[in-house]
C-alpha cells in the first residue's frame, strides 16, 4: 500500500508533467487526482493551494540540477577553459533531455508570471537559473586563467553562451527546429564569441 510520501511524490511527478504537457492554469485538481487515484482532499492535504505544489516542484527541480551539477564538476575532464566550456554545453543538453517535463515546465510563461508575485516561486527560479550560469562562469573563468578566453565580463560570458544553449533545448522541446542540426554550429559561435582577439585581449591574471 503507498506511504505517504509516495503519494506526495507521485502527486509531485504527475503535476509535473500536466503542468509542462498542459499548462498550470489548464491544468484542473481533479485533472491532477484523477491521474494520480487520489482523492482532491489528498492534494490539499499535501500542497494547500496549486501554487504551493509549482513551488515544491521548481525547489525541488533546483535540488536535482544542483545534484547533477555537482556530480559533473567532480568528473569533468581536465583541460582548457574554452573546452571545459563546451564540455558544459554538452551537459546542459544532457541535463535538459534527463528532465524534459521539468524543462518544458520551467520555459513555460506561468512560473515566471508567478515569480512577480511569488516570492518563494521567484527564489526558486533564481537560484535554478545561478546555479546553471555558474557552472558555465567557472569554466570562463578557466578560461581567462588559461588565456583561451577574452578578458570581458565572465558572468556577462555565461549568460551569453546559456542564452544560446538553452535557445536550442527550446528548439528541441517545442519541434521548431532540428535542433541537433544546430549544434556544431552553436559550438563554433561560442568558440568564436569567447576566443581572444588579440595579446591585449588576453586574460594575463
Amino acid at each position: 500500500m503507498p506511504t505517504e510520501m509516495t503519494r506526495k511524490q507521485n502527486i509531485v511527478e504527475a503535476a509535473a508533467r500536466l503542468f509542462s504537457d498542459k499548462g498550470f492554469k489548464d491544468t484542473s485538481i481533479a485533472e491532477l487526482a484523477a491521474a494520480t487515484g487520489v482523492a482532491e482532499g489528498t492534494i490539499f492535504y499535501h500542497f494547500k493551494t496549486k501554487e504551493l505544489l509549482l513551488v515544491h516542484i521548481l525547489e525541488e527541480l533546483h535540488d536535482q540540477i544542483h545534484a547533477e551539477i555537482k556530480e559533473f564538476h567532480e568528473h569533468e575532464t581536465p583541460g582548457r577553459g574554452i573546452d571545459q566550456v563546451e564540455e558544459t554545453i554538452s551537459f546542459y543538453l544532457y541535463l535538459a533531455g534527463k528532465m524534459e517535463d521539468r524543462f518544458l515546465l520551467l520555459h513555460r510563461h506561468y512560473p515566471h508570471r508567478l515569480a512577480e508575485t511569488n516570492p518563494e516561486c521567484r527564489t526558486s527560479l533564481e537560484e535554478i537559473y545561478s546555479c546553471i550560469i555558474d557552472t558555465f562562469e567557472r569554466a570562463i573563468l578557466a578560461g581567462q586563467q588559461d588565456g583561451s578566453i577574452c578578458s570581458s565580463s565572465a558572468r556577462k560570458l555565461a549568460l551569453l553562451v546559456f542564452t544560446m544553449v538553452d535557445g536550442l533545448v527550446r528548439f528541441r522541446h517545442f519541434n521548431l527546429y532540428d535542433a541537433p542540426a544546430l549544434h556544431g554550429e552553436m559550438i563554433s559561435a561560442c568558440r568564436r564569441m569567447l576566443q581572444p582577439r588579440s595579446e591585449e585581449d588576453t586574460c594575463t591574471r
